[in-house]
């Protein structure tokens, strides 16, 4: 079996270095972007197995990158997990409404989140 593809966006450089380490460890291909506008095209041209992204982000917010995935055709399935520090009960609401699989709230637990992408590539039938 092919190890998975996971989209890692995120615009803080240690976080989005810190994620693409613990996904490698763990067997994934990862592929990565820094703001939700870069994430989309990447998306869009790689069809990754996953995406896990930061919501507070410049040119297109987390949110917005998860609409416009679900907007298009050629990535409308690929499962998404926000990763945000807005943990309010409205905020997580918010995000999954928006259409993401998963919300991890900052700080998180690296093994956690892998867990967490883990059950929702399960879940989506691509693991």
């Amino acid at each position: 079996m092919a190890a998975p593809t996971v989209l890692v966006v995120e615009d803080d450089p240690t976080i989005l270095a810190l994620l693409e380490v613990n996904f490698e460890m763990e067997g994934f291909v990862v592929l990565t972007a820094e703001d939700g506008e870069a994430g989309f095209e990447v998306a869009k041209e790689s069809k990754p197995d996953v995406i896990v992204s930061d919501v507070m982000m410049p040119k297109m917010s987390g949110l917005e990158l998860v609409q416009a995935l679900r907007g298009n055709p050629s990535t409308k399935r690929i499962p998404v997990v926000l990763l945000s520090a807005k943990a309010q009960g409205a905020d997580v609401r918010n995000g999954l409404e928006s259409g993401a699989d998963d919300y991890v709230t900052k700080p998180f637990e690296p093994l956690d989140l892998i867990d967490r992408v883990n059950a929702v590539l399960l879940r989506s039938g691509e693991s």
